[in-house]
Order: C-alpha cells, then sequence, then structure tokens
C-alpha cells in the first residue's frame, strides 16, 4: 500500500475515531485534540504524498490547526480557530479559482445566487445571538460563502470537490447554532454534533480525493 493511501486510511480512521468518541462530548482532553487534529492533518499529508496542488494541502494544513483550537477547552480559543479555518478557505478559493469550468450552465448561477442569498440571510438571522463575535462571524461567513460559490462552478469532473465544499458550509452552518444558541452551561445535543463533524470530515475528504483524483473528463 502507497504512503498516500496509509495516510488517507489513518485520517479515516481516526476521524470516524472522533464521530464515535469525542465529537459530541464536552471535554476530552489531549485524547480528544490529537484524534481531532490527526484526522485532518493525514487528509494533508495524503495530499502530500499524491501529489496535490499545494494550496489544497495548505487548506488542509490551516483546516488541522484550526481543529487543534476547536478541541481545546475555553471560549478563547474559538477566535484562533476561526482565523485558521478563514485562512483555510482562502486557500480553498485561489485553489478552486484555478481548477478547470465549464461556462453556460444556467443553473450554476441560479445555484450560486440562491447559496449567497441563504447565507447572508442565516448570518444575518443569527446576528442577535453573536455578541462580540458579530464582525468575525460575518467575514467567516463571507469567506466560507465565496469558497461555496466557487465550488458551485466547478466541472463535472469535480464533483466530489462540490459536494465537499457544500458540506463543509453545512456543517458551519449547524456549528454556528451550536456554538451561538445553545446555553452557555448546556451540554453539545448529540445528533447536531454527529452531523457537524460528519459533514465536515467527510467533507474535507471528498475535498482532497475530488482535487486529487477528478473523475475521467
Amino acid at each position: 500500500m502507497t504512503t498516500d493511501f496509509l495516510a488517507l486510511g489513518g485520517a479515516v480512521l481516526l476521524g470516524v475515531a472522533f464521530w464515535i468518541g469525542w465529537c459530541w462530548r464536552a471535554g476530552g482532553g489531549v485524547a480528544k485534540v490529537i484524534v481531532k487534529t490527526g484526522s485532518t492533518a493525514l487528509l494533508a499529508a495524503f495530499a502530500y504524498f499524491a501529489g496535490g496542488p499545494w494550496l489544497l494541502v495548505a487548506a488542509l494544513v490551516l483546516s488541522s490547526a484550526g481543529d487543534a483550537f476547536l478541541a481545546l477547552d475555553g471560549e478563547r480559543w474559538l477566535k484562533p480557530g476561526m482565523a485558521a479555518f478563514f485562512l483555510g478557505h482562502v486557500a480553498y478559493i485561489v485553489l478552486f479559482w484555478g481548477l478547470s469550468v465549464t461556462g453556460g450552465n444556467w443553473l450554476v448561477p441560479v445555484a450560486q445566487t440562491v447559496l449567497a442569498l441563504a447565507g447572508v440571510t442565516y448570518a444575518r438571522w443569527l446576528s442577535p445571538s453573536l455578541g462580540e463575535m458579530r464582525v468575525p462571524v460575518f467575514a467567516y461567513t463571507g469567506i466560507i460563502l465565496g469558497m461555496g460559490v466557487l465550488a458551485l462552478r466547478l466541472d463535472p469532473q469535480y464533483l466530489l470537490v462540490t459536494l465537499g465544499a457544500m458540506m463543509f458550509v453545512a456543517s458551519d452552518m449547524i456549528l454556528a447554532l451550536q456554538l451561538f444558541t445553545r446555553p452557555a452551561r448546556e451540554a453539545p445535543k448529540l445528533v447536531p454534533s454527529l452531523l457537524v463533524w460528519g459533514l465536515y470530515f467527510f467533507g474535507q475528504a471528498f475535498i482532497a480525493w475530488g482535487v486529487v483524483h477528478p473523475f475521467a473528463a
């Protein structure tokens, strides 16, 4: 088995372990941080060993850093985590801009408009609950929507990339509810927590695989 597939297998193993054992629980200590961070770090290793573009590797490394921050206890780690993911989305935007695009499909601008309007409306709806996080959340919303809009315009050979990007957006929408509308001392809810991690991790995996191994054109 080649190094890239070993890295991918390790990433999936850790991602599923975190999904089952930690994503729905508060706390978790060092083991939680290692397993969560290791899953996306190994996705970055897969992209690197498979010869993926450096922007893909950078986006996954930055996402792994964001995972590390968000796995730590305390609200003080939220802003550094968001900053890491923000930069990761910047890398994805530049990457997706450079991938091949077929024009002429009228469904693409419709889907892009729907996504952008839905995202802006959702952020506006959350606004009263954001407090001092309003500006960072609005900035993050803009960058992830930009990533999603660009993913929607990709060629069909990058269908997994588009699907993964939409899963990433959906994960962050659910996570925002968890972070900003849940009472401060209430434990994370099981189903939303499972959805957040499942959509996020497998969305990232789809993006990584889809960029490295696009469908035959």
